[in-house]
Formats: structure tokens, sequence, C-alpha cells
């Protein structure tokens, strides 16, 4: 990737055929690592990173409180997706706070893994501001067609994960070049595998949380573009929207802390 017009190109080039900038070395890796606590964390990786280390601090407080709750009560206390308590209680945060839950250590340890990797690729293409976008409105959308056509309790950062994938194809669809329908082609195996899993017998996987945050990370993805030849006052609005976005996540979090529910009030 080009580290000033972020156009992708080939490793053979040594200057960029879309920007005419001579190739170095790419942005993300040109920032001091030192700035990050003491450079523990990859810049690549960093806010991948962040909403990692949230999901195990949750991870870990909800097997905690499982032991007096009970798991799936836990879970729920915590703002799993539950369709009676979004459309009869309005409690609306859970389509957020869903995205940061799980159930079980391979749960988990599976989401992290293909987080880690797909986080920093799609942080990559389409910048930080628009990563959060995209990541914040897969968790919404999928939660949203879930709580419709699938109301149980449900949790996990697939959701988001597939809105990233969503971006990442639309991204292959909106570059019309070799390496755009290499990129297409590729996340696209990726869909087919995952609902494919949750077709298998045995399998708890919400396919609809994977449809509608796939069908939501495209949509942005597809109407924000890349940040190559942005003009400032676009890159300006989507800081702004991830700004707002981390903001509906906070008051999301702190209304759950709110509701949060005594051992004899759970479900």
């Amino acid at each position: 990737m080009c580290p000033n017009c972020r156009a992708f190109i080939t490793t053979s080039d040594r200057t960029c055929p879309y920007c005419n900038n001579p190739v170095g070395p790419r942005s993300i890796d040109m920032r001091q690592p030192g700035e990050i606590l003491g450079g523990l964390i990859p810049q690549a990786h960093f806010t991948t990173i962040l909403i990692l280390l949230i999901n195990t601090g949750l991870y870990i407080a909800t097997v905690l409180i499982g032991k007096s709750f009970g798991e799936s009560q836990a879970l729920w206390a915590f703002g799993a997706k539950f369709g009676p308590s979004i459309w009869q209680d309005h409690e609306y945060w859970r389509l957020v706070t869903a995205g940061f839950l799980h159930g079980g250590l391979m749960h988990i340890l599976m989401n992290s893994w293909v987080l880690y990797d797909l986080g920093a690729q799609t942080e990559q293409v389409y910048a930080t501001p628009r990563f959060l976008v995209i990541y914040f409105a897969g968790t919404v959308g999928g939660f949203y067609l879930s709580a419709r056509e699938n109301p149980v309790l449900s949790i996990g950062s697939s959701a988001g994960i597939m809105g990233l994938i969503g971006a990442m194809i639309a991204f292959g669809v909106a570059n019309r070049s070799s390496v755009g329908r290499a990129v297409r082609n590729f996340y696209v195996k990726w869909v087919v595998y995952i609902l494919a899993l949750g077709l298998i017998p045995g399998f708890q996987v919400d396919n609809w949380a994977h449809i509608g945050g796939l069908a939501a990370g495209f949509c942005v993805g597809y109407a924000a573009g890349t940040p190559v030849h942005s003009s400032r006052g676009k890159e300006a609005l989507w800081r702004s929207l991830a700004a707002v976005c981390l903001i509906l996540t906070v008051f999301s979090f702190f209304l759950m802390y709110r509701n949060f529910p005594q051992p004899n009030q759970v479900r």
C-alpha cells in the first residue's frame, strides 16, 4: 500500500502509479511505537487490541459473575442480545454491548484470532475513523437483524467481524482492478465458510447476526470509500462519526451498568 495515498500497488513499484510519489515504508509503520506502552502494543493492531482487551475483561467478569448468576444469566446481565429485553423492555443498548461478550473460552479465542488479523487489514485500508464506524455498524446491524429473526440470547464479536469482512468486500467491488478482485474473492470465500459453519448441527452460531453485520459493513464500506484522494472535510466527517460511535458505545455500557440486576432479578 502506498504510504502517501494508500492505494494498493505491487511490491515491484518504486513510484506509486496513482500519486507519483516514491514508495517508502507504510504510514502505519512510520509512527513511533514507543508512544504506546513502551512499544508493547504494535501500532498496526492498536485499535484492534483495545477492542480485544475490552472483550477479554468482560469475558473474565462474566465468568466470575456466572458463579453466582449462572452463565446465561450473567451474559444477559452484562448486555447480551435478547429479543424480549430489547423490544419489550426497550433495552436497545444491548445491540451494542452484545458484541463485546463471549460465551466460553473457545468462542473468545476464535473470534480474537480472526479479529486480530482482520482488524489490522481493515484499518490499514479504511483508516481508524472508518474502521470504528464500520465495526460499530456491523455490531448493531448484526444484532438488530438477529433480535428480529432469532430473539434468543446471543453474543459475540463476530457480528462486528462480519462488518469488517463486508467492508473489505465493498472495497474489492469498488476497486475495479486485479487487486480489488482478489480481495473481494478472498473475503467472499470467508463469508461462505462462516455461514456454512452456522448450518452444521451442534454449532451454536447466530447466522442472522452474521448476515446483518455483513450487510451493514458492506453498505458503510461502500459508501465511505477509502481515504485515497479524500478531502479534509470528508475526513473530518468520518472522525466525527467515529466519535459518535465511541460515545454511543460508552453510553451503552453505562446503561448496562445502571440496569445491572441483583442475583434474584436475573432471567
